[in-house]
């Protein structure tokens, strides 16, 4: 069955645009024009992934966002015509895993959609556990636990967390992480990894000034900590 794309978004002509050339590209669509009837379609169809837009009338696009991602890790990229980068970061902050800043074209669209959703889903052939003290990492199953509690992330988070965790010690830089976490590394997004990066670190317990697990690297990105394993 094909995969389901809720889009949201009040400016009718894009969500025709958008519409087309993703059922073009085999996806089954879903609208709505208002925060309001954003909530009421993800509830009620509960679509594989969200093109939502930040501008909403009724509730605005950053309010369903904080909504949805308390009741679900679904796949959220975001369309904005806002052009000051706190505006993108915040919605990254709060959960989004992606987001395409307008006028676009809508084939960017649809490569981002297909991006987010191949690493969104688990990969049989990834290996079955990651163990590095209270912290596992189950590939397959895609779930974390810290010390057998489920650690709900985002598949941005996830994919980030496993990359690092895959080579302890090893520093990645800002570029590359964003590469594990979108598929593709897009130029001038590099600074998103960042608050990817803190949402990591506050779901896991660390401290910003004296993390345990994710280290910063200054001047290069980050690493998983080598010595956790001793440290748990």
């Amino acid at each position: 069955m094909s995969q389901k794309i809720l889009v949201v978004d009040d400016e009718l002509d894009i969500v025709k645009v958008v519409r087309a050339y993703l059922e073009q590209s085999g996806f089954r669509v879903i609208t709505a024009s208002d925060g309001q009837q954003a909530l009421a379609a993800f509830r009620h169809e509960q679509p594989d992934l969200l093109v939502l837009d930040l501008n909403l009338p009724q509730l605005d696009g950053l309010d369903v966002c904080r909504t949805i991602r308390r009741e679900s890790n679904v796949p959220i990229i975001m369309l904005t015509a806002r052009v000051e980068e706190t505006d993108r970061l915040i919605g990254l902050e709060i959960g989004a895993d992606d987001y395409i800043v307008k006028p676009f074209s809508p084939r960017e669209v649809v490569a981002r959609v297909r991006t987010v959703l191949r690493r969104s889903t688990p990969v049989s052939e990834q290996p079955s556990l990651i163990t590095l003290g209270a912290l596992s990492i189950d590939p397959r199953k895609h779930e974390v636990q810290l010390h057998d509690r489920l650690i709900e992330l985002t598949p941005s988070e996830f994919n980030i967390l496993l990359a690092l965790a895959s080579q302890p010690g090893r520093a990645f830089s800002r570029m590359e992480l964003l590469d594990a976490a979108q598929g593709e590394a897009y130029a001038g997004y590099e600074r998103s990894i960042d608050v990817h990066i803190k949402n990591l670190r506050q779901k896991l317990g660390d401290e910003p000034r004296d993390p345990k697990y994710i280290l910063t690297v200054y001047g290069v990105g980050y690493k998983f900590n080598d010595k956790v394993t001793r440290l748990a």
